[in-house]
């Protein structure tokens, strides 16, 4: 889903536990399936915590063991039903924050690593699709890292887009991690699927609401501009 843009700055949103607000959907769609593969319910602190990609591996850390491609196959089904039964919330104050930067010229597209299909029918369903220059989601299997889909993302935005004026806003360390892979601008939002201890041990800012998150990326990116003159 693309529409080109000529914005000299872009922002590219993640989006579970940044512009969708879920960390509480997680949790309990991770309760609901934990039991039948041996596990104990965890709190939210425990999960923000531990949470890492792939999901696989992130089970296997809180079960203390491999698990085998039935049991996956089958918690992943059961853990996105439980998922997709809760409604989608958006984080407060984001659509505001999105329709201003439409205002003020900023292209904004957005990456996730939740599968395609999936987040083009919740990015639909709560009304900002029509904001987002491009949405990416995954096809095919789980992966540790967002950089090569980021790297993809912003290719597929077109030739003029510079890296070094685009922000990326997301809510772990492996956001921050793939923006520095392409030379972008990373900001961690402190309230999503990672705790802001293990976010603090990056180096990228972090902040608590993403109209913090959005300017202070801009300053970034002009203090990067003026560096170079």
């Amino acid at each position: 889903m693309t529409h080109r843009t000529t914005a000299p700055i872009r922002i590219v949103w993640d989006w579970n536990g940044t512009v969708r607000d879920d960390i509480d959907d997680h949790v309990a769609a991770l309760n609901a399936t934990l039991p039948a593969l041996g596990g104990r319910p965890v709190s939210v602190e425990d999960y923000r915590a531990k949470h890492r990609v792939p999901i696989r591996a992130f089970y296997s850390d809180l079960l203390g063991r491999s698990i085998t491609d039935a049991e996956w196959e089958s918690n992943d089904a059961a853990f996105l039903a439980v998922l997709h039964s809760r409604p989608v919330r958006l984080r407060s104050g984001i659509r505001q924050v999105m329709l201003g930067l439409r205002a003020r010229g900023i292209g904004q597209s957005l990456l996730s690593l939740a599968p395609h299909e999936r987040l083009l029918h919740e990015v639909q369903q709560v009304g900002i699709a029509g904001l987002m220059d491009r949405i990416d989601g995954r096809v095919g299997p789980s992966v540790s890292t967002k950089a090569p889909a980021l790297a993809a993302h912003l290719a597929a935005l077109g030739p003029g887009i510079d890296p070094a004026t685009v922000i990326v806003i997301g809510d772990s360390a492996d956001d921050a991690v793939a923006a520095r892979a392409v030379g972008a601008v990373p900001v961690l939002h402190t309230g999503g699927l990672h705790c802001p201890e293990r976010l603090a041990t990056d180096g990228a800012p972090l902040v608590d609401t993403l109209a913090e998150a959005v300017e202070v990326g801009l300053a970034a990116v002009a203090a990067r501009a003026a560096a170079t003159r």
